[in-house]
C-alpha cells in the first residue's frame, strides 16, 4: 500500500497566521491609544487658549476718581498772606519782635498813648529795650490812638471822678498820660460824662476823709490847682453834699 497523502493543517493554525493577527491587533490598540492622546491634547490646548472670565477685584472696581484740584479761595490766599507775614516776621531780631508783642499789650489792655508806650520800653525802670526795638515797635504798631485817649478819659470819670479840664491835662501831660492835644480834645469832646455828679462825689470824698468844711470843699473843687470843675458844678455838689 501507498502512503496515505499528508492532510495539511487549517490555516489558522499555521503560526505565521498568528504573527500577522497579533501585529493587526497591536496596530490597532496602537493607533487607538494614539488618537486618544492626540485628543487630550487637543483638549489642553483648547483649555489653555479658551479666555477665562476673571472677576474683577473690589479695589479695581472701585478705583478712587483722580480729585479735582478745588480753586483757589479767598481763604486761600489769606493763608498764604499770613505765612509771607510769618516769614518777614522771622526775619526780624528777638528784641524787636519782644517789644512789638509788649507794646501791643500796653495798647491793648491798658489804652496807653503812643508816646507813653516808647518811653514805657526805653525805660530803665520800665521795659529796658534798645531805642532801636523800641523804634522798631512803635513803627510797626497801628492803633487807633484817639481811641484809646477816650477809653482813659472815661476811666478817670468812672473811677476817680475827675473834672473834664482835669481829665485834658492828664491825658496830655507828660508826667502823665501824653497823649496828643487832639488826641486829648478828641476825647473830651466825644466822651458822656455828668460832671455834676462827679463833682459831688469829689465833694463827699473831701468830706468822708479830710472833714473839710463845705465852704473849704468848695473852693478845692474850682482851684486850678485842685478839681477844676466848673464853679456851677461847685455849686452843685455843695448844694446837695447835706442831703
Amino acid at each position: 500500500m501507498g502512503e496515505s497523502p499528508k492532510k495539511k493543517k487549517p490555516f489558522y493554525r499555521k503560526w505565521w497566521v498568528w504573527v500577522i493577527a497579533i501585529l493587526i491587533v497591536a496596530a490597532a490598540v496602537g493607533g487607538n491609544s494614539d488618537e486618544t492622546v492626540d485628543t487630550k491634547e487637543k483638549e489642553v490646548k483648547s483649555e489653555a487658549t479658551e479666555p477665562v472670565a476673571v472677576e474683577p477685584k473690589e479695589s479695581e472696581e472701585k478705583k478712587e476718581e483722580p480729585k479735582k484740584e478745588e480753586p483757589k479761595t479767598e481763604q486761600s490766599k489769606t493763608e498764604k498772606s499770613k505765612k509771607e507775614e510769618t516769614k518777614v516776621e522771622d526775619d526780624v531780631p528777638a528784641e524787636h519782635a519782644s517789644a512789638l508783642t509788649k507794646a501791643k499789650t500796653y495798647a491793648d489792655i491798658m489804652n496807653m498813648s503812643k508816646a507813653a508806650i516808647h518811653n514805657q520800653l526805653v525805660s530803665e525802670f520800665g521795659e529796658k529795650f534798645s531805642e532801636e526795638a523800641a523804634a522798631y515797635a512803635m513803627e510797626k504798631l497801628e492803633y487807633d490812638w484817639k481811641d484809646n485817649a477816650l477809653k482813659k478819659a472815661e476811666s478817670y470819670s468812672d473811677t476817680m471822678y475827675m473834672s473834664k479840664q482835669g481829665i485834658y491835662d492828664q491825658l496830655v501831660s507828660e508826667h502823665g498820660e501824653q497823649f496828643t492835644a487832639d488826641e486829648a480834645q478828641f476825647a473830651i469832646d466825644t466822651m458822656k460824662a455828668d460832671f455834676k455828679k462827679n463833682a459831688l462825689e469829689k465833694a463827699k470824698s473831701y468830706q468822708d476823709s479830710m472833714a473839710m468844711a463845705p465852704e473849704a470843699i468848695r473852693d478845692q473843687l474850682v482851684s486850678e490847682y485842685g478839681e477844676q470843675f466848673t464853679q456851677e458844678e461847685a455849686d452843685y455838689a455843695i448844694q446837695h453834699l447835706t442831703e
